[in-house]
């Protein structure tokens, strides 16, 4: 395992948002000893079978899982990033969390914590969750798939979630089964933004369920 080394992950559909993320990637101030690496998933069958391929492809020891619709804005964040991680505890971090799960399980519906720029074809504008945040970290439940960076390798849950949703959420559990903390960091401004794009919500409600099934007696709701 390389530890100076940090590999950004996406499953990708769509190469314009591909050659846009790599734009901003290619501008980031790397601190020195580090170097990047990025993999891109074409034609994925989840999220969770491509992101357990990329795992295993990388000797990255810091890896950013991250849509292809997310562009890293704040050019230093790695640096802040690896000042999170000099926590051995903290396994993950999310731009966007709760603290608590609502009932459902859906992390959208509970209260959160994080900020981003949230983009779309009227405006971009920034999206604060909430004005609680605490330094370094705020310890969260879950965190939202959009941006997830992490420092050890845990797998994925591709033999429950076999598609598109509820991966980030199930992926958060697990690093608190293995004993790691899940954070959103505190941002003077956020590290990303994200082009919301149209949702697809149609098997929502079926990972939704499969994921209350697997953790329900674990999460705090």
């Amino acid at each position: 395992m390389n530890d100076k080394k940090i590999c950004f992950i996406m499953c990708v559909n769509n190469e314009m948002y591909v050659e846009e993320c790599l734009h901003y990637i290619n501008r980031l101030v790397i601190p020195d000893g580090y170097k990047i690496d990025v993999i891109s998933i074409k034609e994925a069958k989840s999220m969770t079978e491509g992101y357990n391929a990329a795992m295993v492809a990388t000797d990255a020891k810091y890896k950013i899982y991250m849509h292809q619709d997310v562009f890293l804005v704040k050019l230093d964040f790695i640096q802040d990033m690896l000042d999170v991680f000099s926590n051995p505890e903290v396994g993950m971090i999310g731009m966007v969390g709760a603290e608590k799960l609502s009932k459902d399980g859906c992390m959208w519906n509970g209260d959160r914590v994080g900020r981003i720029y949230s983009s779309n074809i009227v405006s971009t504008q920034l999206f604060i969750a909430s004005d609680k945040q605490n330094k370094p970290y705020t310890e969260v439940e879950a965190v939202d798939g959009l941006f997830i960076a992490t420092q050890y390798d845990i797998k994925w849950r591709e033999d429950i979630f076999d598609g598109w949703d509820f991966y980030d959420v199930s992926q958060s559990e697990e690093f608190h089964r293995a004993g790691y903390k899940v954070v959103v960091p505190y941002m003077d401004i956020p590290w990303c933004l994200h082009d919301d794009g149209i949702l697809n919500l149609e098997d929502y409600d079926k990972y939704r369920k499969r994921f209350l099934n697997e953790y329900k007696g674990e999460i705090i709701l």
